[in-house]
């Protein structure tokens, strides 16, 4: 079975077998059917007619584990074969690869699009004469995807497109590919930018550091900035990295439901870190050496100001100043956001900057975060005033079901990274209330929280478990009975109800505590009864229903989002942002939100907002809401619609999770 006959499309760039494209290799993926169950292979009539894709039928049988091992044997053995006999041919081909992927960086080069073809069509379209004119049947016609010319075109396919639109439209210097990236290391969080170059060189491609502050295409670059040269043998991968994917509208038919793709259609790592980098069209030299290290460390952050101190401004805008921010108040050291823009020297930081009373303890651990994490860190000798928040420990509950769910095992390990302490909780502790007694937030990764809209499962259903893609359609792992599994995993099992679980959450919040839901998750607001309404609907025949996929459709893609980064959630985000989307919520609030409490934090503007992959109808999206903050009692109940935690990928939206979970325990108070 080949490509054909699978369910999806095979477009993405995330596993062993694609990677390896990126890097002028052979990537082969093999699935064979099988489990240790033996299965009844059903005969099935057009399957049983050999085609190019299925060249083998298999006849009905049982079909046994051991038959699925033996192909994969086979399969293995053959590809060992082939490249042993043609060793020589292959690695030539792997030299030619990479050669020429330095030599198309030397010269103006382009990559062809879908948009780019939309754009020759357009074109074509628009040089087209009038209808019955002189030469139309090669213009309009073909722009319209209508068969054009007779046997005697070139190759006897028909006479196509105006030739020159070749050189105009799909050669546009506008559109030529980059010949190399900056990225400066002024921007604000350049650690978080060397972090992407040290993903770029765990893959094999070389960095450059500049020595000392250098001019580029007319703009002037401080010393430490990074520089990436295209030219070199994995410039697929760099591009990969670093441009939008543009995927195309995929269907079988018009009309037709979209194909789907194996996995994410837009994953610019460059975008979802939020790191700034500079495209370079001409040839750049300067004062460059590479990066010999394994790894890049961020340049070492400074302590500026008066040696004798108040204390200390921190910018918001790092990542890293969450892992600061821990390590402080491990060390029990006061920790405070502003709420106002302040200046510091002759920078101006903005909402929710640190700020950190002097203190011995304070002063080691900053000078040691200013060295190991790059953070600068501004002394000052008159403590601030005004309204503030102090920060406290925070008491996270991760939830999470029995079995595991991958998206809460990333969450965990995005805690770890920044050294969030985090209890890990499951549903009979949820059931047993009392929740405020040990957290101050509880976090549900997108996919962990069910629908419970929908009719309720038997008690012998599966339980849902694992990433859900395109937020209700879980998998399933049946829940074992708890004297089959070890005593200490019993406490795991259960599930979210609305009999017993949501009292205690709503418990919970009314009095003072923080729900932070991502994704699918977002759910939590149907039961809730907050302000809020699901956004991607139309009235159909006097009802109000989801839009189907036939109309918008948005897998695994970087959408554009605006941001109020004047409210704590969103301290530190940058006023427009990507965010991952996958088939994600997206809210409206009901007419009277704001008295209720509601405040949006993040949303969709008009226009064109994918940034990278696909998004299909995505005017639904325009206007909509993406992260909002909804006070419930005394608590409050955070729904963020993008997936910000991605499999640890985009940095870019990490503080929407960070600030909310330190937000959960956070006290207001003003400083005098």
């Amino acid at each position: 079975m080949r490509r054909s006959t699978a369910p999806y499309s095979t477009w993405y760039n995330g596993g062993l077998r694609t990677v390896t494209y990126f890097h002028n290799m052979t990537g082969i993926l093999t699935e064979i059917i099988g489990s240790p169950t033996p299965l009844p292979i059903p005969l099935i009539a057009a399957r049983q007619l050999p085609t190019g894709d299925e060249p083998f039928p298999v006849a009905p049988q049982l079909w046994h584990y051991a038959q699925s091992i033996a192909y994969e044997q086979t399969n293995n053995r053959a590809m060992l074969d082939y490249a042993s006999r043609n060793r020589t041919t292959l690695l030539y081909d792997v030299y030619v690869m990479g050669k020429r992927s330095i030599e198309n960086a030397k010269k103006d080069s382009w990559t062809i699009t879908p948009k780019r073809i939309d754009a020759l069509e357009e074109a074509a379209a628009a040089a087209a004469p009038p209808a019955g004119g002189r030469g139309a049947r090669g213009g309009a016609a073909a722009a319209a995807g209508a068969p054009t010319g007779g046997p005697g075109g070139p190759g006897g396919r028909g006479a196509g497109l105006p030739a020159g639109l070749y050189d105009k439209v799909l050669h546009d210097p506008a559109h030529r590919d980059p010949r190399g990236y900056v990225l400066p290391s002024d921007q604000p969080d350049f650690p978080t930018a060397v972090k992407f170059a040290n993903a770029l060189m765990k893959s094999g491609v070389t960095i450059e550091r500049a020595t000392a502050a250098f001019d580029a295409d007319g703009k002037h670059y401080p010393a430490g900035s990074l520089f990436i040269d295209c030219a070199q043998a994995y410039r697929p991968q760099i591009l990969d990295m670093m441009e939008p994917q543009d995927h195309p509208n995929d269907f079988a038919y018009p009309g037709a439901p979209p194909t789907r793709p194996y996995d994410t259609t837009g994953w610019t790592l460059s975008y979802q870190m939020g790191v700034k980098a500079d495209r370079m069209f001409t040839a750049v030299t300067g004062p460059f050496e590479p990066i010999k290290t394994d790894l890049a460390a961020p340049p070492a952050g400074t302590i500026s100001g008066p040696a004798k101190t108040a204390g200390y401004l921190v910018s918001h805008e790092y990542n890293d100043a969450y892992t600061l921010t821990n390590r402080l108040l491990k060390a029990s050291v006061p920790v405070y956001w502003l709420k106002q823009p302040i200046k510091a020297g002759s920078a101006e930081l903005a909402a929710g900057a640190l700020w950190i009373p002097y203190s011995k303890a304070a002063h080691d651990l900053i000078e040691t975060a200013a060295k190991d994490l790059g953070i600068n860190a501004f002394a000052v000798a008159t403590a601030p005033v005004g309204d503030a928040l102090q920060l406290h420990t925070p008491r996270i509950g991760l939830f999470d079901t029995y079995g595991g769910s991958m998206p809460a095992g990333w969450t965990r390990w995005l805690f770890e990274q920044f050294e969030f302490p985090y209890t890990l909780v499951y549903p009979q502790q949820l059931d047993a209330g009392n929740l405020n007694a040990s957290f101050d937030s509880l976090v549900f990764a997108d996919g962990t929280f069910p629908n419970l809209a929908a009719p309720a499962p038997s008690p012998d259903a599966p339980v849902p478990v694992g990433p859900q893609l395109g937020g209700d359609a879980p998998r399933f792992q049946a829940q074992p009975a708890p004297d089959t599994i070890p005593e200490e995993f019993r406490s795991h099992l259960g599930r979210v109800t609305a009999e017993k679980t949501l009292p205690q959450i709503k418990a919970f919040v009314e009095a003072g505590g923080t729900v932070l839901t991502i994704g699918s998750s977002s759910r939590i607001y149907r039961s809730m009864a907050l302000p809020v309404q699901d956004a991607i609907t139309e009235v159909v025949k006097g009802k109000e229903q989801a839009v189907p996929p036939e109309r918008f459709y948005i897998p695994g893609s970087l959408i554009k989002a605006q941001v109020d980064n004047t409210q704590p959630l969103a301290y530190g985000v940058p006023s427009s942002v990507d965010v991952f989307f996958d088939n994600s919520p997206a809210f409206k609030a009901d007419p009277d939100a704001a008295i209720h409490g509601l405040q949006t934090v993040a949303w969709y503007g008009q226009g064109n907002l994918l940034d990278s992959g696909w998004a299909w109808g995505q005017t639904y999206l325009n206007d909509s809401i993406a992260i909002a903050q909804a006070n419930v009692g005394k608590g409050k109940v955070l729904l963020l619609g993008p997936e910000v935690a991605f499999r640890g990928q985009p940095h870019g939206t990490f503080k929407f999770l960070f600030n909310g979970v330190l937000y959960g325990g956070a006290t207001p108070t003003t400083l005098k």
